[in-house]
């Protein structure tokens, strides 16, 4: 038998020149382009500054020790509303709760704080908000009273312990007896005569508490300065008093 006739071989310097899109259209497509990733990016970016974090600087003492003058906070904003617990740091919008004009302002200033607040604008988080930081004593309708014999705060009835406040402080020097109304807290600063919180707003529209709807979030962290990075412990002899109502 005769061999067939060999196929004709093509000379690779006559072969037909691809263009760029056709020679990219025959790659393996291996993972994602790189538009892809920077959408992907972005919308990480996004939810993080519109749903989960938030900065904070806080220039006051109203929180010391816990939170000191010029240090930087990281606020979750997945924690808030009917999810607080007593013992829950929380930064707060105080507008409708607290006068306007009483409102503290988180400037940043100096090399250091633009830079910070540079850096925090890129992973999505803010500074510069005007708003309080405090810590949730009362849960709605929990009565918080000031002070029974031993000069203890009182949870529905139950004495509380604060190991957060500032040595020297007492747990209040103003007398108060209050139920929270449903959707609000009580809030009240770690520096107790230091603080305008709730006890300064006896009088006003909601007796000082604060309504779930405007906290912003739990306080998790000081991030700054370095030397005071560490996250913010929940009390739970004072988280786990029962409710109103509960065993």
């Amino acid at each position: 038998m005769n061999p067939g006739p060999e196929s004709p071989q093509q000379d690779p310097a006559a072969a037909p020149v691809k263009t760029d899109a056709a020679a990219a259209s025959e790659r393996p497509r291996g993972g994602p382009s790189w538009l892809l990733l920077a959408g992907v990016s972005l919308l990480v970016m996004m939810l993080v500054r519109g749903f989960l974090v938030q900065s904070f600087y806080v220039p006051s003492g109203s929180m010391e020790p816990t939170i000191e003058p010029g240090d930087r906070i990281l606020v979750n904003k997945l924690i808030s509303g009917e999810s607080l617990r007593r013992g829950d740091v929380v930064v707060f919008d105080g507008t409708t709760s607290f006068a306007a004009a009483e409102l503290e302002p988180h400037q940043d200033d100096g090399l250091i704080g633009r830079a910070l607040g540079g850096a925090a604008s890129l992973v999505g988080v803010n500074l510069g908000e005007q708003d309080f930081v405090k810590r949730v004593i009362g849960l709605p309708g929990d009565k918080v009273v000031c002070c029974d014999a031993q000069s203890r705060l009182t949870v529905n009835g139950t004495p509380v312990s604060e190991p957060y406040l500032l040595p020297g402080d007492k747990p209040s020097e103003l007398t108060f007896d209050i139920t929270v109304p449903a959707g609000r807290v009580w809030v009240m600063g770690d520096h107790r005569s230091d603080s305008a919180d709730s006890r300064s707003h006896l009088g006003d529209p909601g007796g000082g508490t604060v309504r779930l709807s405007d906290v912003i979030g739990r306080a998790s962290a000081t991030y700054w300065p370095l030397s005071r990075v560490g996250g913010f412990d929940t009390p739970e002899a004072l988280a786990d008093i029962p409710r109103v109502g509960e065993p």
